[in-house]
């Protein structure tokens, strides 16, 4: 089975709660979709390209009500998973849209929905993080980068270096532990509907500058 007909597989069509203009595959169950994609290994990584994350929904709903963060600019959507984050700046008018991810699943997943939406996004599947000089961006979107500790320090390290870099940082995130001190909120979100990922049924989130 190829990597699009997996996505299939563990997902319906359906809309985020706070984007209900999109169209994405999405499954229904974090643990069985984990389990389905992992077949037993304990080195593979949860399927985040299958959910609607409450940080990505932010910062989704934040550039579509505010296309002049975008409109016109080269976009890299850090992390991208479902590509939701990178199909909202697409549509919000964004002149070119590149969804980064280290995951073959998440790259067919940003590719079927992007499809499903209309929206041009270009799809590259590498770990930018290593990368010592400055992205070819005008602006970085990044959404749910902090849940991990060692992640966190090294999203914010390269985040910092290409802010230095004169590109724009977005961030999308449900102010977890983890996130970078100091950094400026944009908007606030309630985001609905996050029972089966965060354990609440309403989760607020925040978009935040570097």
């Amino acid at each position: 089975m190829d990597d699009e007909a997996v996505v299939r597989s563990l997902t319906r069509v359906g809309a985020p709660p706070l984007l209900p203009e999109l169209r994405l595959h999405l499954a229904d169950e974090p643990f069985a979709a984990w389990e389905a994609v992992a077949g037993g290994r304990d080195d593979v990584p949860p399927p985040f390209w299958a959910f609607p994350w409450a940080g990505g929904q932010a910062l989704g709903r934040y550039v579509l009500d505010h296309p002049e963060a975008v409109a016109g600019r080269r976009v890299l959507d850090l992390a991208s998973g479902s590509g939701m984050v990178a199909i909202c700046a697409a549509l919000a008018g964004a002149g070119r849209v590149t969804a980064c991810d280290v995951d073959p699943l998440a790259a067919a997943a940003v590719r079927l929905n992007a499809a499903l939406n209309g929206a041009r996004v270009d799809v590259r599947r590498e770990d930018v993080l290593a990368s010592p000089g400055p992205v070819a961006a005008d602006v970085i979107l990044a959404g749910d980068v902090c849940y991990d500790p060692d992640l966190a320090e090294a999203m914010t390290a390269f985040l910092r270096a290409q802010r230095r870099f004169g590109v724009d940082v977005l961030v999308g995130d449900p102010h977890r532990p983890y996130l970078p001190k100091g950094l400026t909120v944009l908007a606030r979100y309630d985001v609905p509907g996050t029972g089966r990922l965060e354990e609440r049924a309403v989760t607020p989130a925040s978009v935040l500058s570097f």
